[in-house]
C-alpha cells in the first residue's frame, strides 16, 4: 500500500503519511461544511422557487382575465394602444458562497407611457397592463431562481462526489498504509531491542557477530 502512494521508507515514510492523513481529514471536514452551506442554501432557494412560481401563474391568470375584458370592451385596437412603448429590460444581482456564483435577485423594469401617449381605452387594460407588469416581474424572479437552484444543485452533487472519494477512498488508503507501515516499524524496533538485549549480555558473542558480517 506504501508503495502504491509512493510513501518513503522507515520513519520518514510515516510522517509523510501522517501529514496527507491530516491533510486528507481537513480536507473532507471542509468540503462536508462547503456541502451543508450549498444544500441550506439550495434548500432556501428551491422554497423562494416555488413560492414564486405560485405567485407568477396566479398573476398570469388574473392579467389573462383583465385582458380579455379589456379587449371584449374596447377591441384589439385598444389593446395596441395599452402596449408597453418599448421593451422590459431585466438586471440581474448575482451572489457568491463557498466560491459558487448564482443569480440573488432579479429586477423587471417596463418603460412607462409617454406624457402624449393616448389614453388606454377603459379600466379593464389598465387593470390588465398592471397584472402583466407584476406578472413579468414574477417570471423574472422566478427564472432566476431557477437558475440558482440549479447552479447550487450541480455544484452540490460535483462536492458530495469529492468527499465520497476522499472519504470512502483516499482516508482508508492513507489509514492502511500507515497502519502496515506502524507495524513493520515496530516489528524492526522490537528485533533491534532483542538484539541490543542480547548484545549487551553477550559481548563476546556480540563483537564476534560483529565480524563475521564484516567478512566478504
Amino acid at each position: 500500500m506504501a508503495g502504491i502512494l509512493h510513501a518513503p521508507p522507515g520513519r520518514a515514510g510515516r510522517l509523510w503519511l501522517q501529514h496527507r492523513l491530516s491533510t486528507a481529514q481537513r480536507g473532507a471536514d471542509l468540503l462536508d461544511q462547503k456541502l451543508r452551506i450549498l444544500r441550506a442554501e439550495r434548500e432556501r432557494l428551491t422554497l423562494q422557487r416555488d413560492r414564486s412560481v405560485t405567485a407568477w401563474e396566479a398573476a398570469s391568470r388574473e392579467a389573462d382575465a383583465w385582458l380579455l375584458r379589456g379587449v371584449l370592451l374596447g377591441g384589439e385596437q385598444s389593446l395596441r394602444l395599452a402596449a408597453a412603448p418599448a421593451p422590459a429590460k431585466v438586471r440581474i444581482m448575482w451572489e457568491q458562497s463557498m466560491g459558487v456564483r448564482y443569480p440573488a435577485e432579479a429586477i423587471c423594469t417596463v418603460a412607462e407611457p409617454s406624457p402624449d401617449a393616448p389614453p388606454v381605452g377603459n379600466a379593464a387594460l389598465v387593470a390588465a397592463r398592471d397584472c402583466y407588469r407584476r406578472a413579468l416581474q414574477l417570471a423574472v424572479e422566478q427564472a432566476a431562481n431557477e437558475t440558482a437552484v440549479r447552479v447550487l444543485q450541480a455544484q452540490e452533487t460535483a462536492t458530495r462526489r469529492r468527499l465520497r472519494a476522499i472519504e470512502d477512498r483516499w482516508i482508508p488508503r492513507l489509514q492502511a498504509a500507515l497502519a502496515d507501515l506502524q507495524f513493520k516499524l515496530e516489528e524492526e524496533e522490537h528485533t533491534d531491542g532483542v538484539r541490543l538485549r542480547w548484545a549487551a549480555g553477550n559481548p563476546t558473542g556480540a563483537q564476534r557477530d560483529s565480524r563475521n558480517e564484516g567478512k566478504p
